[in-house]
């Protein structure tokens, strides 16, 4: 009886940890992705850096929001004017989902307004939504 108890708890384990992971797996084939590009205002490129790596990384990782990188163009003149990043969502729907909830975050609301005393710090923001193809190394 005992073993039969033993088997029986390991085999549901099995089954558990099974779905588990097939579930991650169709959670990462489900993910999109979202490459933004921010053209900072005349001046402020080295302000936005710093409120990105000081407050918005965790903020976006306290919204459900995957960091997956940031850029700066190799061209000098490029990279005072442009920041290149993107960042993943499980799917679209949690994408705007979490940029709501992001935007109304208290923690958020004073950070912008602490950086942007002296002036506004990007002028253009283009957003691109992406799914990965299906020979994509990244998903």
């Amino acid at each position: 009886m005992r073993l039969a108890m033993v088997t029986l708890i390991v085999a549901f384990g099995v089954v558990a940890i099974g779905t588990t992971h097939a579930e991650k797996e169709k959670k990462m084939d489900d993910r999109v992705f979202e490459m933004r590009t921010y053209y900072a205002a005349p001046g402020k490129m080295k302000a936005l850096h710093a409120r990105f790596r000081d407050h918005t990384l965790g903020l976006f990782k306290k919204h459900g929001i995957t960091n997956i990188g940031y850029w700066s163009p190799a061209d000098a003149k490029e990279a005072d004017k442009k920041m290149v990043y993107i960042l993943a969502y499980p799917t679209k729907a949690a994408a705007d989902k979490s940029w709501d909830a992001f935007r109304k975050d208290p923690k958020w609301v004073k950070a912008k307004a602490d950086s942007e005393t002296d002036g506004t710090l990007v002028d253009k923001v283009e957003s691109v939504f992406l799914n990965p193809t299906d020979y994509s190394p990244l998903k």
